[in-house]
């Protein structure tokens, strides 16, 4: 099929992604699982930040290989033919990256427009309430279901129940609040948003979920660990309003992007048992795989300096993309 300039260039771009992408991805996915048992000996803050990098990294270095080495090498050193033959492997590869750029695009689309459709239903049907603490006013519903949450990206918002206010105590509700006060100064929906906005190693097939789950199960840990800061009698009160929350029934579905007391009824158990009886976690296997990080962290500066510094590297660049258009 023969292509225009700028055509090429797309088809170029899609195919240099989905490559790329696929290696970066598959080492992610490989290495799930040890960074998972890493991270259990972690402090849930820093065990949360390691599986984020390592959900959103693929796709992140992957356009920054575009950005820095494909398109300017094709702009540079590329004559503006009237038009080129693309190969059928080089569209099929172009039009996978499409796929599961639109995969990604489509599951944050669907969370995006849930989280937008149910704060408005919030404040057509609730009103604004001073929250101590809050700086800005919660959404306060009136609403069977137990909902207390943080939900949206760019201003998150407060949404309490009346069932919630009225069934916890004022310590329960304060340890509450705390807990969802962390959500937002950890910026944790916007890391939600992001992890939806990465793509999957094949269009529509979720790869990467066990990752996933085990960042937000880290993520409740490290709210949890925040909003009683080792306080004994504060953790009891978080505990007790877990509890308290969880028997008055089944958690509506607020969306992705949101931030829920209760996260996940399957952790809730493991939750209080942490809250009740606190976790020294040993240093020792993160110790040992510091080296590790380090190592392949000063692998990739090297590499990045020497193309970069290096002038033919544009050259080679320019003459893998005519073996992958051909």
């Amino acid at each position: 099929m023969n292509l225009t300039y700028t055509m090429r260039l797309l088809c170029l771009c899609g195919a240099s992604f989905f490559m790329v992408h696929m290696v970066l991805a598959l080492l992610a996915r490989c290495s799930a699982g040890t960074a998972v048992r890493v991270a259990e000996h972690m402090k849930p803050r820093s065990a949360a930040r390691l599986l984020f990098i390592l959900r959103t990294s693929p796709w992140v270095l992957t356009l920054l290989v575009i950005l820095a080495f494909c398109i300017p090498s094709y702009l540079w050193l590329e004559p503006e033919a009237a038009g080129e033959r693309v190969g059928v492997a080089c569209m099929a590869m172009a039009l996978a990256g499409v796929a599961i750029w639109a995969s990604a695009l489509i599951r944050l689309g669907g969370a995006v427009l849930g989280t937008v459709r149910y704060l408005h239903h919030c404040q057509h049907h609730g009103r604004k309430v001073a929250v101590r603490g809050e700086v800005s006013p919660a959404l306060l519903v009136k609403d069977n279901a137990p909902v207390l949450a943080v939900a949206g990206v760019l201003r998150p918002q407060l949404v309490i129940s009346q069932r919630v206010m009225r069934g916890l105590s004022p310590e329960e509700r304060e340890a509450a609040l705390r807990h969802e006060q962390s959500h937002c100064l950890a910026g944790d929906n916007l890391k939600r948003f992001l992890i939806l906005l990465s793509p999957d190693l094949f269009p529509f097939v979720c790869t990467f979920g066990s990752l996933e789950r085990a960042w937000s199960r880290f993520t409740e840990w490290a709210a949890d660990d925040s909003a009683t800061e080792g306080d004994p009698q504060r953790a009891l009160s978080l505990a007790s309003a877990l509890v308290r929350v969880a028997k008055m029934g089944s958690q509506p579905q607020l969306g992705y992007l949101s931030c829920s007391l209760l996260g996940s009824d399957h952790d809730l158990s493991q939750r209080v048992d942490r809250l009740l009886r606190p976790q020294t976690k040993s240093g020792k296997p993160v110790r040992e795989f510091i080296p590790l990080l380090a190592g392949a962290g000063a692998l990739v500066t090297s590499a990045v300096a020497v193309v970069t510094l290096w002038p033919g590297s544009l050259t080679l660049v320019h003459r893998a993309l005519e073996q992958l258009v051909h």
